[in-house]
């Protein structure tokens, strides 16, 4: 697929899904505030902040496919109402204006609450909060005249992932033999995606034009508790598994009535408190991409995280 495949934003996916199109030999913009992002010969790296519509044209000229993976400034559905809407749409106008697809990382929140592994076909149609927010981008995805694709994920874990249940607030923790404390329950089943599967499974998608406006799971290994995950991180690093301990939902829940950071984390906490799995398999079918067996991706992790920290 010859042409520039812009990236926007450099945190844990954009920076893997611009390593994978360099090592794949495609030329890779990436686009951030500050001008950040991996270093590559095939990678420019351009000051340009997306969420401006009139800084778009001339960041996406060129371009083929635009990687969307913009956060909120903040985790509230304040937040995110007031800033991901327009920033979509802006995106969506350039991207057609030059026939480029644009792919979205997406979240699980918009299936709300549910009961049993969640599929495809799972109805997605939350209307509070965040999951509701969740609900109405898709709503906006595929009302646009612009070409899309959408690529659902879990929870994160792999390199450059930080701000995951399985990101710094676990994988240091548990490598240094303290205490980890997780959301919900330790003993509940948890699907966790390994980020390098989600851009393996998005550049897919950009790459197949017979993949255009659908809507895809990425390659998810099949779903661990959170104990298991944290042994396996434990046995990957040769430490001794940590003592545990699961703070309940309905300890957020009452925290919120003074804390936002609680409120905003009690909104999704169903999600450890309960079953929560997802089935990729139709997917991974679809787009010829699959999960990365599970003690190979948390080796991989641990191998990142003691780099990084050295």
């Amino acid at each position: 697929m010859a042409g520039i495949h812009v990236v926007n934003g450099a945190g844990q996916v954009g920076t893997n899904i611009a390593e994978q199109l360099a090592a794949q030999g495609h030329q890779v913009r990436i686009l951030t505030r500050s001008g950040s992002g991996p270093e590559h010969a095939l990678i420019e790296r351009r000051k340009t902040d997306v969420s401006k519509a009139d800084q778009l044209a001339a960041a996406f000229d060129g371009a083929v496919a635009v990687y969307h993976g913009i956060h909120g400034s903040a985790y509230t559905a304040k937040a995110w109402r007031a800033e991901l809407p327009a920033a979509e749409q802006a995106v969506l106008e350039a991207a057609g204006r030059v026939g480029a697809v644009v792919v979205f990382p997406e979240s699980l929140y918009s299936y709300g609450h549910v009961d049993g592994p969640i599929t495809e076909d799972t109805p997605r149609n939350a209307t509070k909060g965040k999951l509701g927010i969740r609900t109405e981008l898709l709503r906006g995805r595929e009302e646009s005249a612009t070409n899309t694709v959408s690529v659902a994920a879990s929870d994160f874990f792999g390199p450059h992932v930080m701000m995951s249940h399985a990101g710094e607030r676990m994988i240091p923790t548990v490598l240094a033999g303290k205490t980890m404390r997780v959301i919900g329950s330790l003993d509940m089943l948890h699907s966790f995606t390994y980020v390098p599967d989600l851009a393996s499974a998005m550049i897919a998608a950009a790459t197949n034009p017979e993949l255009w406006n659908g809507f895809y799971h990425a390659p998810t290994a099949p779903a661990v508790t959170q104990r298991e995950l944290i042994e396996a991180v434990a046995r990957a690093g040769d430490v001794p598994t940590p003592k545990m301990s699961a703070i309940p939902a309905w300890v957020l829940h009452v925290g919120g009535v003074v804390s936002t950071d609680s409120r905003e984390l009690a909104e999704t906490s169903y999600q450890f408190s309960k079953p929560f799995v997802v089935d990729s398999s139709r997917s991974e079918a679809v787009l010829g991409v699959s999960p990365t067996p599970f003690d190979t991706a948390i080796k991989q992790t641990v191998e990142w995280w003691r780099a990084r920290q050295a």
